[in-house]
C-alpha cells in the first residue's frame, strides 16, 4: 500500500510524487539513421581531406558544361582524368614527375646546407649579423623569376640552372625564420645555464637550438613551398622536362587538358607533402619544444 504524507498546504498525495524528490534519469534518444551515417561520415579523415574539393570540382565540372568557354580554352575535370590516364599509360608523366622531384630534391637539399648553418651564424655572431642582415634584406626582396635571364647565361637549359634558382628561393626565408627563432629563445634560460657552467657549444645544443626549433621548422615548410612554386616557374623558362615543361609545352601545341593537368598534379602533389610530411614534421616540433609543450608544463 502507497504512504501518503501531507503537504504545508494539507492536502494529500502519495509519497513518490513528492516535489524534491531525486530528479528523473533523461531518457537519451537514438539519432536518426541519416544523421549517424552523415555524422560517421563527415568525421572520417577522407572526407576532411577529399570533401572541400568536392565544390570546387563540382564548379569546374559545371562551367565546363555550361558552354560560356569554348571546350579548346577550358575543359572539365572528365577531359583532364582521360588525359591523366592517356600520359600514365605511355609513361610521359612519370618521367616528368621524377625529373621535377629529382630537381626539388636537389634544390632543397643544398638550400638547407646552406640556409640552416648561416642562419644561426647570423643570429648568434652580432657582427656577422650586422653585416649580413642588409645583405639579406636586399636579395629577399628580388623575386626568384629575376634570376632567370642571367642563370641561363651562366648555366645554360641544365639542371644546375634549376637547382640555383630553387636554392636562392628557400635560403633566405630559412635565414630568416632561423634567427627569429633564435631572438625568441629567452635570455633567463640562456644566462642560467651559462651560470651553471655551460659552455658555448652545451648551451647551443641544449638551449638555443631547441629553443628555436619551432621556428625553424616553420622556416622549412615556408621555404619549400617557396621552392616549389621556383621550380615550376624555372621549368616553364629554362627546363627541357619536368612537370613545368610539360605545361609549356602543351600550352605551345593548343593542348588545353595537359595545361588543366599539370597545375592539378601540382596542386595535389604540393598538398600531399604538406600534410604527410612538413605539417606533421612542424606540429611535432612545436609540441616538443615550443608553445604546446610550455603550456602543457605550466599545468
Amino acid at each position: 500500500m502507497r504512504s501518503l504524507t501531507e503537504t504545508s498546504g494539507g492536502t494529500v498525495q502519495p509519497a513518490g510524487n513528492r516535489t524534491g524528490d531525486a530528479p528523473a534519469r533523461a531518457v537519451r534518444r537514438r539519432a536518426p539513421l541519416h544523421r549517424r551515417v552523415w555524422l560517421r561520415l563527415t568525421r572520417s579523415p577522407a572526407f576532411r581531406t577529399l570533401g572541400p574539393f568536392v565544390p570546387v570540382i563540382a564548379l569546374w565540372w559545371a562551367l565546363a558544361e555550361s558552354g560560356l568557354f569554348p571546350q579548346a580554352f577550358f575543359v572539365g575535370p572528365d577531359r583532364v582524368v582521360l588525359e591523366f590516364v592517356e600520359l600514365v599509360r605511355k609513361g610521359i608523366l612519370v618521367g616528368y614527375l621524377g625529373d621535377s622531384l629529382e630537381r626539388l630534391a636537389y634544390g632543397v637539399g643544398f638550400g638547407l646546407l646552406i640556409g640552416l648553418p648561416m642562419g644561426f651564424l647570423t643570429a648568434l655572431f652580432w657582427r656577422l649579423r650586422k653585416a649580413v642582415w642588409p645583405i639579406l634584406l636586399f636579395f629577399q626582396a628580388i623575386a626568384d623569376i629575376a634570376w632567370l635571364p642571367i642563370v641561363i647565361v651562366w648555366f645554360g637549359f641544365s639542371l644546375t640552372a634549376v637547382t640555383f634558382v630553387i636554392v636562392y628561393t628557400i635560403v633566405f626565408p630559412l635565414m630568416l625564420s632561423v634567427v627569429s627563432g633564435v631572438e625568441q629563445v629567452p635570455k633567463e634560460l640562456i644566462r642560467a645555464a651559462r651560470s651553471l657552467g655551460a659552455g658555448r657549444v652545451r648551451v647551443f645544443f641544449e638551449v638555443i637550438l631547441p629553443g628555436a626549433l619551432p621556428s625553424v621548422a616553420t622556416g622549412v615548410r615556408t621555404g619549400l613551398g617557396y621552392g616549389w612554386r621556383a621550380l615550376v616557374a624555372a621549368e616553364i623558362i629554362v627546363g627541357t622536362s619536368g612537370i613545368g615543361f610539360m605545361m609549356f609545352d602543351a600550352r605551345r601545341v593548343g593542348d588545353v587538358s595537359q595545361v588543366f593537368l599539370g597545375m592539378v598534379v601540382l596542386g595535389v602533389l604540393w598538398y600531399m607533402l604538406d600534410a604527410l610530411v612538413l605539417a606533421p614534421f612542424e606540429r611535432a616540433t612545436v609540441e616538443r619544444w615550443g608553445l604546446v609543450r610550455s603550456m602543457e608544463d605550466d599545468r
